[in-house]
């Protein structure tokens, strides 16, 4: 009797587990390229489609066997909110994608986002690829103070913000890169800014701060600012920013509230260099722009936007490159800003960057289809 037993329970898991390799996840690419991004699924159909009972599951890709990685995206809230997939997915192409019920491996970290008091108030993040910073409270009036988001040309895929900020030599390049970007009194790389009196007016600092998620697929997190008087308008900004492993970009959601009108007029900036030719590209149809930098002893640094299509309009001034866009209360202004570093290896021109942005662009408009599969 108690083999019989045996083997009821053995048969038992092998329906239960065929049931589940019947029900797939369908994942296509739409594009002529391939892509690799994160994708994102809601808990809840996960639960639904699949009968979950909790986060304990695995998702393998159901050709290969191979199990992807995996986040659990809360969204600043209590319980997980939806499942991010890391996917590679040839142009054109497919993906079949199986659930299976049993303990995941742990995952590696791409991703990650700190407060950093002992800096004077930054607040860093980083991906495998790149990194960034905003200026706190405590930088303010001093006389290192600067205004716009900061990139550290990092060439390594190891997350550095930790080891750099412990040294504080990291304007020097020991092998994983440096931070040689200027960002002064400008708006750096895709930073923001009021524009009353064709003249950007720069908000204070960020005065808090929330994590939402962090790691190890994607980090995101919220600045909050001080409420701003201007031209009889008291107007407070609030930036949700995320950060997805692999990308070269971070996208940027902007809420606005203006307590006195119904639209805030508002820049993007990108930094320019003292140069005769600047060497910078903008497809306005496509909301993108592109700027390689003059290399500084052989580093060159790439900056870009990917704005809403056909809003923004550019402006030129001697130290930046501003977008002006009128922005509706209470409704988030979306739009991604990002660097690249030649000696990272990934891209090593003008061409490749502007081609990067483009591409990054149509996939946007282009998104990944889910199709579940009973």
């Amino acid at each position: 009797m108690r083999k019989l037993g045996i083997t009821a329970v053995t048969l038992a898991v092998a329906m239960s587990l065929h049931a589940q390799q019947k029900k797939t996840i369908t994942i296509s690419n739409p594009s002529a390229a391939d892509r690799q991004e994160l994708v994102t699924i809601p808990f809840q159909t996960l639960k639904q489609q699949f009968g979950l009972k909790d986060t304990v599951f695995v998702i393998k890709n159901k050709k290969s066997g191979e199990v992807l990685p995996i986040q659990f995206e809360r969204l600043g809230k209590q319980h997980v909110q939806n499942v991010l997939i890391e996917a590679s997915i040839a142009g054109k192409g497919k993906l079949e994608l199986v659930v299976v019920q049993e303990k995941a491996p742990v995952a590696i970290q791409k991703t990650y986002a700190r407060y950093v008091p002992e800096r004077k108030d930054d607040f860093a993040w980083e991906n495998n690829v790149v990194a960034f910073r905003a200026y706190g409270k405590a930088l303010e009036g001093t006389s290192e103070d600067a205004q716009g988001f900061d990139f550290w040309a990092k060439r390594t895929s190891d997350l550095i913000i930790n080891e750099w900020y412990a040294t504080g030599d990291y304007h020097a390049d020991h092998g994983k890169g440096l931070d040689y970007y200027s960002v002064g009194q400008t708006l750096g790389v895709g930073d923001v800014a009021l524009y009353f009196g064709d003249k950007v007016h720069y908000t204070k600092h960020y005065r808090h701060f929330e994590i939402l998620d962090n790691g190890p697929l994607r980090s995101t997190f919220k600045l909050i600012f001080e409420p701003q008087a201007i031209a009889g308008e008291t107007i407070v900004l609030e930036k949700t920013i995320s950060l997805d492993a692999g990308s070269q970009l971070s996208k940027v959601s902007l809420s606005v509230k203006n307590t006195n009108a119904e639209r805030t007029p508002l820049v993007v900036g990108i930094a320019k260099r003292k140069e005769e030719r600047p060497d910078f590209q903008w497809a306005s149809d496509d909301g993108v722009f592109s700027y390689w930098e003059p290399a500084q002893n052989g580093n060159i640094t790439g900056t870009g936007l990917i704005l809403p299509d056909d809003r923004a309009a550019l402006i030129q001034s001697p130290t930046q490159f501003l977008f002006k866009i009128t922005q509706q209360n209470n409704q988030p202004l979306e739009y991604y800003m990002g660097a690249a570093f030649n000696k990272a290896g990934a891209i090593t021109s003008d061409e490749q960057w502007h081609m990067y942005l483009l591409t990054k662009a149509e996939h946007l408009h282009h998104p990944l289809t889910i199709k579940y599969n009973k």
